[in-house]
């Protein structure tokens, strides 16, 4: 499948003398300079029906077209793997992701992926990068997530998420009870030995976390999260960073798997739960076209749910 293009702009006053590559940065706003730089590489991009160098300076009312047959950028096949939309338009797409689902393909997972997924509701996606997906979600962490639908959008989302102007909130399940909420700041980076895990490390890019006490369970604890970056598994390697890892967190919280004094029945118990509890609960940005802020929110799965309740009433 190929997607053509088709652009054109006539110049006018405010145009005479400018550049034709600073003209159509300014004039094509839903595609990114990497996208019109190739274009121009290409000789795609045309002023008055011929190749110009992108320095030319313009004159009044001459026009600039693009005419072209774009391939894909991504080469992942699309399946048809269930996934919950909760909301969608010309511009996004939100879902509900489920845990168990990986979000990108990656060594060990060609298929199978959110990615796929995605790329059978629409096709359109496979010609923006990451299939228009802007964050991401562990395999094992349920919630919210935002995918772009179309360019604009994506650089929109991106610039956005740059500028942390998106609100992401969380649930999760730690172990331990913390006497308070409290802000960790902590840079995060590749572990140093193990190359596959993230750790916090001076030489790792800034990290910030804000949490507080929703709940306490027994030994265990339901917090309320919010990011203030986007670290890969910020969250999880923060809170195993003040010595309260995530339940169930195989990774990152192997160290401490269990409150002092949970008895031997409930281990077993917690034992069978099979993901870090942890759960992507709410989500707000501006959209990319009204520029409204808009919020999206999903409910805490049953998984979660049975699980505080099970440290409930082994509590009592």
């Amino acid at each position: 499948m190929k997607k053509n293009i088709s652009l054109s702009y006539e110049t006018v006053a405010e145009d005479l003398g400018e550049r034709l590559d600073s003209v159509i940065a300014r004039e094509f706003t839903q595609f990114s300079r990497a996208h019109i730089q190739k274009w121009i590489k290409d000789g795609k991009l045309l002023l008055d029906g011929e190749i110009v160098k992108p320095k030319q300076p313009l004159k009044i009312n001459q026009l600039i077209s693009v005419e072209t047959l774009e391939e894909p950028t991504l080469e992942d096949g699309p399946e048809d793997i269930p996934i919950n939309i909760i909301y969608e338009d010309e511009d996004i797409i939100v879902i509900n992701k489920q845990p168990g689902l990986v979000v990108h393909p990656g060594a060990g997972n060609r298929t199978g992926t959110l990615v796929n997924a995605l790329l059978h509701h629409d096709e359109e996606l496979s010609f923006l990068p990451r299939a228009g997906i802007v964050h991401r979600l562990d395999k094992d962490t349920s919630g919210i997530m935002v995918v772009a639908r179309n360019e604009s959008s994506y650089l929109h989302l991106v610039s956005q998420l740059k500028e942390r102007e998106v609100n992401r909130h969380y649930l999760a399940i730690v172990v331990g009870e913390p006497l308070s909420g409290s802000t960790i700041n902590e840079p995060i980076g590749r572990h140093p030995k193990q190359r596959t895990k993230q750790a916090v490390t001076d030489t790792g890019k800034e990290a910030i976390t804000n949490f507080k006490v929703q709940e306490k369970l027994g030994g265990y604890s339901l917090l309320n999260v919010s990011l203030e970056t986007g670290r890969t598994h910020q969250i999880r390697v923060h809170l195993a960073y003040i010595n309260f890892p995530i339940l169930g967190d195989s990774i990152y919280g192997a160290r401490r798997k269990f409150a002092a004094g949970t008895s031997e029945t409930a281990k077993k118990e917690i034992l069978k739960f099979p993901r870090q509890a942890l759960h992507a609960e709410k989500l707000e940005f501006i959209h990319p076209t009204s520029g409204k802020k808009v919020n999206y929110s999903s409910k805490i799965p049953k998984d979660l749910e049975e699980l505080i309740e099970f440290l409930k009433s082994h509590d009592e």
